[in-house]
């Protein structure tokens, strides 16, 4: 069974193959919803879109392992790239942004299945003036 690693919590967890990120995380205690910077992370626990892909609040950076992780689906590939649309029920364009730079570890955690080990970062910093942002 897969091992995922939380890094900022300091958890491990064994995980059945195929679960969902989001899910594994809520079940054990981490908060998938952090906000930006850690401001909102408790707003955004209660106000999310509890797993459809809509919210973006449950971003997470895989830091190992993300071919462990399954294919970005076509929500998740919206939700990164269109930072407001009319059938979001709670628009969040800091999806967006802190996507920026982090094409290929950042994925919304209700989105992605578990297939193999990973280490997961869950809200990750959004730095609005790297070197990334205004390239």
């Amino acid at each position: 069974m897969p091992i995922v690693k939380f890094v900022k919590e300091k958890k491990e967890i064994e995980v059945p193959e195929g679960s969902n990120l989001r899910q594994v995380a809520l079940q054990a205690g981490v908060n998938v919803h952090q906000g930006v910077n850690g401001i909102g992370a408790g707003v955004n626990k209660v106000l999310n879109c509890h797993g459809l892909g809509q919210c973006g609040t449950c971003r997470v950076l895989i830091t190992k392992g993300i071919e462990n992780a399954s294919p970005m689906r076509m929500m998740e590939k919206v939700k990164f790239t269109v930072p407001v649309g009319p059938y979001l029920p709670i628009p969040d364009p800091i999806a967006c942004l802190a996507y920026i730079g982090n094409e290929e570890t950042m994925r919304l955690s209700c989105q992605t299945k578990v297939l193999g080990d990973m280490e997961v970062e869950t809200g990750p910093e959004l730095n609005l003036f790297g070197e990334n942002f205004f390239s």
